[in-house]
């Protein structure tokens, strides 16, 4: 089997925002606690911080991580995360049924954020809370001193404002399931009044405004369209979400959701420019795709935990080889799109449908997907360059959920790619994934107006079992660099495994 593709230096999606590889830690199930905070812990440090996790995340390299969540944020009162620990009450947590201690709140987050190597995203309470609220976050946040919030924190041990650039106008308001839910229009006046005040506040920071929380969401279009006429002017990107699963064990299906990802993209860009072209505003709304991620696995184990309890082991996926597959082309198919997503997150970072686990007592480890976010993380940016392929196809079938009816798709390419120019390290990196479960794929991939010099690498990541998992004990799924991959002129020539992850970097002359 044979595949090609063209890139070309001067035809271009756009320069990658950095953005797009950060993460998302909420207060759910054993993320916080026993995730990245564990006091007594064998690698805890003197703030209760795990090192062996920090390590992880570093290695990861997350620009940003959204924090406090999710649905825990609709109930939350930061102010019950800040100040002595021994003065803070114990909550329920009514998204998740378990019990908040509050031990881990904003300070500590912003702690933890340095030591990891990432920045904060705070999302605001807009579900059981409103504008007043979010605002005082901000000035206790960002506002230098003078006032009794500023001052409340610089007491708490911060002296210097935390200055949060980015700030989430609530989650997926969209949803039933939300503590706080609300119509589209009561959403949209509660986050415009948020956004007024916050920015009033500090004018530097940049908002995101809630959109579909997945592209099955029952007011898709509508949602979004209501939102942004009200908020259109004061906000910079709308939020979206979407999990992915193999809920019928379909291999071929399940692969060929990457380009469900794709058009949701497209589609939420669409609403956004019809608003645009309705105000007739030179503005232009980016996306922030701030949770995305397989979760599947652990869906009906929530039986298993028991509620109203402390880090209550929750949506703990194991994930598998084809797992690591989906994670690695959704990566591709949010550079494919960098002129539009400036921002994404996985969700999440720990323990929780995350690419590290944790014991409890014991170590961290790196689950199958976490290697091709690592790579891609380190490698893909730069700008991303428009890809012509010629490959293969195969028809298939997935569904969404067990009880919905069959998404049917037609010729998907064997071959998924995406193509990074990073200039800064002369080099040019493709990212690939051969779809097909049985036999290799000759590829070629022709460098126009390039001046190749060498192949730096070429990693793999591919396993003779595609549900094999990496474990405390075993990493049985992890890159491996493979030979044999040549340049002719222009052309480079290698061979894509069977049902493989591939990163390919090519030195060029600048």
């Amino acid at each position: 089997m044979k595949s090609r593709v063209i890139v070309n230096r001067n035809y271009l999606v756009d320069k990658i925002d950095n953005r797009i590889y950060s993460g998302f830690v909420e207060h759910l199930g054993r993320a916080v606690y026993e995730g990245i905070y564990q006091p007594g812990h064998p690698s805890a440090d003197e703030d209760g911080f795990r090192r062996d996790v920090i390590e992880l995340i570093r290695e990861l390299d997350m620009p940003l991580t959204r924090y406090p969540g999710g649905n825990f944020v609709s109930g939350y009162n930061w102010e019950d995360g800040v100040g002595p620990r021994e003065q803070r009450p114990a909550r329920l947590d009514l998204a998740w049924k378990a019990l908040e201690p509050n031990l881990f709140g904003t300070d500590e987050f912003m702690k933890w954020c340095r030591k990891a190597n990432t920045a904060p995203m705070m999302a605001v309470n807009l579900g059981t809370r409103g504008a007043a609220e979010a605002q005082q976050l901000v000035e206790y946040c960002n506002f230098p001193g003078g006032t009794a919030l500023s001052d409340q924190r610089r007491r708490n041990g911060a002296e210097q404002p935390y200055g949060v650039k980015v700030w989430c106008l609530g989650n997926e308001m969209d949803g039933p399931w939300q503590t706080g839910h609300r119509t589209a229009d009561e959403y949209g006046r509660t986050a415009l009044e948020a956004a007024k005040m916050m920015k009033w506040t500090d004018p530097s920071i940049e908002l995101v405004v809630c959109g579909s929380s997945h592209a099955g969401m029952p007011t898709l279009g509508e949602w979004e369209s209501k939102v942004l006429d009200h908020t259109y002017d004061l906000v910079d990107y709308l939020s979206i979400h979407h999990y992915f699963g193999n809920r019928c064990d379909t291999t071929p299906g399940y692969l060929a959701q990457a380009e469900s990802m794709s058009d949701f993209i497209d589609r939420i860009v669409a609403c956004c420019d019809f608003v645009r072209t309705r105000r007739k505003s030179q503005k232009r709304i980016m996306l922030s795709f701030d949770e995305w991620n397989v979760w599947f696995h652990s869906n009906g184990k929530e039986v298993e935990s028991p509620e109203w309890s402390v880090a209550r082991p929750l949506l703990e996926d194991v994930y598998t080889m084809e797992d690591a597959l989906l994670v690695g082309m959704l990566l591709m198919t949010l550079i494919n799109h960098a002129d539009r997503v400036k921002i994404a997150c996985l969700a999440q970072s720990v323990n929780v449908i995350a690419p590290i686990m944790t014991e409890k007592n014991g170590k961290a480890w790196r689950q199958t997907t976490f290697h091709p976010f690592a790579l891609t993380s380190r490698y893909g940016r730069g700008t991303a360059l428009r890809t012509v392929v010629d490959s293969p196809c195969y028809d298939a079938e997935y569904r969404h959920d067990t009880a919905s009816l069959p998404v049917n798709c037609r010729e998907i390419p064997y071959l998924y790619c995406a193509c990074v120019h990073n200039t800064g390290r002369d080099e040019v990196v493709l990212f690939a994934v051969n779809r097909n479960l049985s036999e290799a794929m000759e590829l070629e991939l022709k460098l126009e107006d390039f001046d190749p010099v060498s192949v730096l690498e070429h990693e793999s990541i591919s396993h003779p079992d595609l549900k094999a998992v990496n474990s405390a004990a075993e990493e049985k799924v992890r890159p491996v660099k493979l030979a044999g991959a040549t340049l002719e002129k222009n052309t480079l020539k290698t061979v894509l495994p069977a049902a493989s992850w591939n990163m390919i970097r090519i030195s060029i002359e600048k």
